[in-house]
């Protein structure tokens, strides 16, 4: 895959064929309704968390709720990946989804590090929360780019089902 390949605005997102492919799997549905549910799981854990990290109270809540958030991210990141093999005949980083992928990378990393840092005690509970905002940070950044990726999409003409579920899945690290 060269760097030209990766420049956005080079190639549609989907060609026909892929376009197809999309519409017709099982994983593009299971995204659409994963994504929203991971959004919401985000926006109350992160009123958990800052509400812990100012007033020190509601710790067992902050800590469940990024564990919860993390528990969404795996299963949207499993389900993305399936899906990025039905269209585009890879499990990741396919050409059109490549940067996106490559944030998701980080975003799973520091998912990963604030649970073995929970299970291994590494840090305190203020860090390990402090880990928890680096990673939703990441997260919001990794959701804008599929938002604007999808966005476009959706401009060269999106059809058939999927076309629906493009508008909630980008908010959520999916495809």
């Amino acid at each position: 895959m060269s760097l030209k390949e990766l420049e956005p605005g080079r190639r549609p997102l989907y060609t026909p064929e892929q376009r197809l492919r999309r519409d017709a799997s099982r994983w593009t549905i299971v995204q659409g309704v994963l994504a929203p549910l991971q959004l919401l799981a985000f926006l109350v854990s992160l009123w958990l968390v800052l509400r812990y990290l100012s007033t020190g109270t509601g710790e067992t809540a902050a800590t469940a709720s990024v564990v919860v958030k993390t528990m969404f991210l795996y299963a949207i990141m499993y389900t993305g990946a399936l899906w990025e093999k039905d269209v585009f005949g890879v499990y990741l980083f396919a050409p059109s989804f490549y940067w996106e992928d490559v944030v998701s990378m980080l975003v799973i990393a520091l998912h990963t590090a604030y649970l073995v840092a929970l299970v291994t005690g590494w840090l305190g509970t203020r860090e390990q929360l402090l880990l928890a905002l680096a990673a939703y940070f990441t997260y919001v950044v990794n959701a804008l780019q599929f938002f604007l990726k999808l966005r476009a999409a959706r401009r060269q003409g999106s059809s058939g089902p999927a076309a629906m579920l493009d508008a909630a899945t980008p908010l959520a690290t999916g495809k």
